[in-house]
């Protein structure tokens, strides 16, 4: 497979963003908004652009699978395409849905695209400023055409991040709580793809998943690795989104990531 290109992805992701998203930002009707597993907020938006991305990306690279956020709602037997010998597309369509239906400007378009346990390339797209990050396995990660990679030595107690607030098992819901206090601030952005963005730029230090939709963190997870950040499961272990498991630790810093996997084994 020759690599996909960057620029053809950002205009797709740009005409997408101004036929399908902004007309409707701030301007949903409550037609548009339903729930779905009895918490999570879709719109008429998030389904719209996946049906288009799926359509356009599978054109792209021939006898490539698909796996979507909304997709996958429908489908959830779709999640077994990361195990066939094929490439991947992963696509949350609107990352940071809540955001977008109150009218908040951080929501993201989010693409991955896989082989098996690789992370080929990824592409974060903010519609409201235009900023476009993309990464490629060992060749680096980019906003806007520059790389970005730096080291950071961060430690827990001058730390800035989120920690996940549901989802966790019992056997760490209550140290999740305990250790909160020990960082210098826990907030969310309410959008993930934000957070990897601004984890691999340096503008904040960290973040502690519990549940691991791959949508949510196939694209931001290539794209602060290849800008030189860290991401492991408690138990010390790599990602692989061709694996159902949860709990992470995704950071620039291998003495943060240290003081972290340490609070939570106390």
């Amino acid at each position: 497979m020759s690599e996909i290109n960057n620029d053809e992805i950002k205009s797709i992701l740009y005409d997408i963003s101004k036929s399908i998203i902004l007309p409707k930002f701030q301007k949903l009707k409550n037609e548009d908004i339903k729930i779905k597993n009895n918490t999570d907020l879709v719109t008429s938006v998030d389904i719209e652009v996946e049906k288009k991305l799926k359509k356009i990306l599978l054109s792209l690279l021939p006898n490539s699978l698909f796996v979507g956020e909304e997709s996958f709602f429908e489908d959830p037997s779709i999640i077994q395409s990361y195990k066939q010998n094929n490439f991947v597309w992963t696509v949350d369509p609107i990352d940071g849905t809540s955001n977008f239906v109150k009218g908040k400007d951080k929501f993201a378009i989010m693409i991955g695209l896989t082989f098996k346990q690789k992370i080929l390339q990824s592409w974060i797209y903010k519609p409201i400023t235009d900023e476009f990050c993309y990464s490629k396995l060992s060749e680096g990660s980019f906003i806007n055409d520059s790389q970005i990679y730096f080291s950071k030595d961060s430690v827990v107690k001058t730390s800035i991040g989120s920690i996940s607030s549901k989802y966790w098992e019992n056997e760490y819901y209550e140290k999740i709580i305990k250790i909160r206090n020990a960082f210098k601030n826990i907030n969310s952005y309410g959008c993930i793809g934000f957070e990897y963005v601004d984890i691999a730029k340096g503008d904040r230090d960290f973040a502690i998943l519990s549940r691991l939709s791959p949508w949510d963190h196939i694209p931001g997870i290539l794209l602060v690795k290849e800008s030189g950040g860290s991401i492991v499961h408690f138990d010390k272990s790599e990602y692989n989104h061709t694996i159902i498991k949860n709990n992470l630790i995704v950071t620039h810093s291998h003495t943060l990531q240290n003081e972290i996997i340490q609070l939570i084994e106390r």
